[in-house]
């Protein structure tokens, strides 16, 4: 009789499903629901030594950001003192690269399921996520044949891209890889993502790489080259569609809206029904993305923890303490030393106040319900605000965080968690800039005039 581990009294861990390097995959049960899922148990030690904490901090919080029907669903994180275990969707199916071994799909199979991967791939280059490994084996297909995205370890987010507002880091999977990763000259990976899935589309067609050689440099020069041949048994359609999305030069290649435009794809697509989280769920796995993100390099406070007196003490509520010098390099608009930062701090618009920190939350609270936005309450001082209506990118949500810097001054910090930027930024400019004008005592970027207590004069736009 198998044995079973229960995990904090909520999962029941079965079978080893996989491992890898540092982590390994459970088959799992939630005990209250009876829904399977797949438990990731990562070893933090291990993590450290192998100095994958960012990779592990990224691939968690994009998981949280982009929720969709065809991308492998992120449930919760938990975590003790030696262990992260981040459970998520449990996808029975298995990978498509199965299918594909067995032989070329149909085109209306190989349709349906590009279709499906670039429906997922435009939400998360939405979110501003590039996966930058799309390949057969990281596309798995639950028990409706439907296409789930898996495998976010090597994506990347806004703050990754460098002054030249392109990624540099060479990933990916040789034979998936887009031309310009190859050049080491930096690249765009949303452009790169739609090679990938070209090469995809390509080998659901074809059973076989449109790229390939025993030798690696003789296969690369082709990949420069864009050089390959497609089988006589494409489709007229199909072929042109795959030479639009398999081009050297990535500022010629086919964006996604064209490729949503093009008659073979358009056949009998239909996009996915209403994706959006609930404020509530939305704003649990906020919290948990906090705390358990915060314990990975290992913390004696570590949230969950098996420690038996981890919940023994009380905290005394009060906020964050602001370093003075990140205050001072955030604050003048002359000494702005953020980029020294960036991979600590998300931008974001900032004022001073004289009030207690209490106050602040309080008069923002009463603010963003008085302009339809609910509060969610991540910890004391923290707080996320979700918009009532889809926008743009989806809804628009702002986390709000006030920090104490001296006993009368407040720091308080607003960033956009999800939506679109020029949405946040009429937000932050039309709506909350004049509603708090009277408890500001400077925004980040004003010249500070002397006794106006709204702030001084707006030289440099906040936003």
């Amino acid at each position: 009789m198998e044995e079973k581990h229960v995990l904090f009294e909520k999962y029941e861990m079965g079978r080893l499903l996989g491992k890898g390097t540092f982590a390994k995959v459970y088959y799992g049960k939630n005990i209250l629901t009876g829904e399977s899922v797949a438990i990731k148990v990562i070893s933090k030690d291990q993590v450290k030594k192998e100095g994958m904490i960012d990779q592990i901090k990224r691939e968690i919080s994009v998981m949280r950001l982009v929720r969709h029907p065809n991308i492998v669903e992120l449930k919760e994180v938990l975590a003790t003192k030696t262990k992260i275990f981040v459970i998520i969707e449990y996808v029975k199916g298995g990978e498509l690269f199965a299918k594909v071994a067995r032989g070329k799909l149909k085109e209306d199979a190989a349709r349906k399921y590009f279709q499906q991967l670039i429906s997922a791939i435009d939400f998360c280059h939405s979110r501003g996520v590039s996966h930058r490994d799309l390949k057969p084996e990281n596309l798995l297909l639950d028990e409706n044949e439907d296409l789930k995205i898996s495998d976010f370890g090597l994506s990347a987010l806004p703050e990754q891209l460098r002054n030249d507002g392109l990624l540099h880091t060479q990933c990916g999977t040789p034979a998936y890889v887009a031309p310009e990763v190859l050049r080491k000259k930096g690249y765009d990976g949303s452009k790169a993502d739609i090679w990938s899935c070209g090469v995809i589309l390509y080998v659901l067609l074809a059973g076989f790489l449109p790229f390939q050689d025993e030798n690696i440099m003789k296969m690369y020069r082709k990949v420069f080259k864009a050089e390959f041949e497609s089988p006589p048994w494409f489709s007229t359609e199909a072929k042109r569609l795959i030479s639009k999305l398999l081009v050297a030069d990535p500022d010629r290649r086919i964006t996604i809206p064209a490729i949503m435009r093009v008659p073979w794809f358009r056949k009998g697509f239909s996009r996915p029904a209403s994706f959006s989280s609930d404020l509530n769920r939305l704003d649990q796995k906020s919290e948990e993305e906090d705390e358990v993100l915060s314990i990975i390099p290992n913390s004696p406070n570590s949230p969950n923890s098996n420690s038996p007196n981890s919940n023994s003490k009380t905290k005394i509520s009060s906020p964050k303490f602001f370093n003075a010098f990140e205050f001072i390099s955030s604050m003048s608009s002359g000494f702005d030393l953020s980029s020294l930062f960036e991979n600590k701090r998300k931008a974001g618009s900032m004022f001073t106040s004289k009030l207690s920190a209490t106050s602040i939350m309080n008069r923002i609270e009463g603010v963003a319900k008085g302009l339809n936005f609910e509060v969610g309450k991540i910890k004391d001082f923290k707080v996320r605000l979700f918009g009532q209506s889809e926008g743009r990118k989806g809804r628009l949500s702002v986390t709000v965080e006030v920090f104490e810097v001296a006993p009368e001054v407040a720091v308080v910090e607003f960033c956009k968690s999800a939506g679109d930027t020029l949405e946040y930024a009429r937000f932050c400019e039309d709506d909350v800039r004049p509603a708090l004008k009277d408890i500001v005592w400077t925004w980040q970027g004003d010249t500070v005039s002397s006794c106006d207590g709204g702030g001084g004069v707006d030289e440099t736009p906040s936003f």
